[in-house]
């Protein structure tokens, strides 16, 4: 009875957080500290810190894994999986929503001019996205250089098979410092494989059949499930691949769409990711109203699934493994090289738009109303849609 009493409690705490954790991953981790940490002391701040430390290495959505690798702690993968759930499901819900319904004006050939003010806005958030991340995690000539090549590369290779790979080379480019990182005395690396063959089997299954039949919702499960398997560095570095594969490489959506959307994500709590039920939602609208529906939760489940296997499969041996500096070492370039991604989905994300002052009035405006106030994400999209409104022609 006390532990049924003691998941009531945390997942009441989960689902507060859910609906008040505004601004990302980081802001996510000042949010936890203070509910999970200084309030209900499920964890210490070092705790908390080593875990976030974690998810930052894996691929996935670092504050969502942060919190579940928390519920895994309390609770164990029981908790851990209701924690996910409870988490995503007030911001997937909400984006589902968002994407039948501009789906349903489009239908019915009506405007949605109110939005052209929210496009140049959301460039205006990547922009000051890739701008926070290079000040917290490129701290070196080394992360400055991968930094620029992953923007560069990333810009003039517009797949979605190249994100990966500028990872993968610049975590293995610093991994070569590791000589910088501190001695630890080593314990033996002791893995349980079932969570990473789950993660594996689902990802090759997935292909499969998707290969086979053809069909949408498949292919597109397996789409989020591959690019939540690939993606480090959190909601903000979604945002490159999602339109590059979903607006530019398959064309389910249109720019406007794309950028309408990621603007309206920003004004919610939760996490970014949750940005993937609107396109999965927009990319059935083929299927009519069930079929948006199944879609924009299907995807959401896509994309939050690989991170809670992965963690699930490492948590279990992370305090051996972090003791190895080559470890440690391969973070300086992943996040750098993240930087670069975000910064090159900013030039990319503009490119569609009209070069008018106006576009880049409100996309330099937005940039720093975000570095230089603190007017709340929420407001300054409502005060974009309110002059939508107010100036539609």
């Amino acid at each position: 009875m006390i532990r049924r009493v003691r998941f009531f409690i945390f997942l009441k705490d989960v689902f507060w957080l859910a609906l008040t954790t505004f601004g990302g991953p980081h802001a996510h981790l000042a949010h936890f500290q203070r509910i999970m940490v200084d309030k209900r002391k499920y964890i210490d701040d070092h705790e908390l810190m080593e875990l976030n430390s974690l998810c930052q290495i894996l691929p996935g959505p670092s504050s969502t894994q942060t919190l579940t690798a928390i519920g895994y702690r309390v609770g164990g993968p029981t908790l851990a999986y209701l924690t996910l759930l409870v988490w995503i499901l007030p911001s997937v819900t909400i984006m589902t929503a968002a994407g039948v319904l501009l789906s349903s004006i489009q239908e019915k050939n009506l405007s949605i001019e109110f939005t052209r003010f929210i496009q140049p806005m959301a460039v205006g958030f990547v922009s000051y996205a890739a701008y926070t991340i290079s000040l917290k995690t490129v701290y070196s000539k080394t992360g400055a250089v991968l930094m620029v090549g992953a923007a560069i590369a990333s810009y003039f290779f517009q797949t979605p098979y190249v994100f990966p790979i500028i990872l993968l080379v610049a975590g293995g480019i610093t991994a070569l410092k590791y000589r910088n990182q501190p001695k630890r005395e080593k314990d033996k690396v002791k893995i349980n494989w079932s969570n990473f063959i789950l993660w594996a089997s689902v990802l090759i299954v997935a292909a499969i059949i998707g290969r086979l039949t053809g069909l949408l919702p498949i292919r597109l499960f397996e789409n989020f499930y591959r690019n939540g398997s690939l993606i480090f560095g959190g909601g903000q570095v979604l945002i490159p691949m999602m339109y590059t594969e979903f607006v530019e490489f398959k064309k389910y959506l249109t720019s406007d769409e794309f950028l309408s959307g990621y603007a309206f994500v920003q004004s919610l709590p939760g996490p970014v990711f949750g940005f993937s039920a609107f396109i999965g939602a927009l990319s059935m609208r083929e299927y009519g109203l069930l079929g948006e529906v199944l879609g924009g939760f299907l995807c959401a489940i896509a994309i939050f699934l690989p991170g809670t296997f992965l963690i699930f499969f490492v948590i279990r041996f992370w305090d051996a493994l972090k003791k190895y500096r080559g470890v440690r070492a391969s973070l300086e370039g992943i996040t750098a090289a993240s930087a670069g991604l975000v910064a090159s989905a900013a030039i990319i994300l503009f490119q569609p738009l009209d070069n008018t002052p106006m576009n880049f009035g409100f996309t330099i405006g937005t940039f720093c109303l975000l570095a230089f106030t603190k007017i709340p994400s929420p407001f300054i999209i409502l005060i974009g849609l309110g002059l939508g409104f107010i100036f539609k022609v």
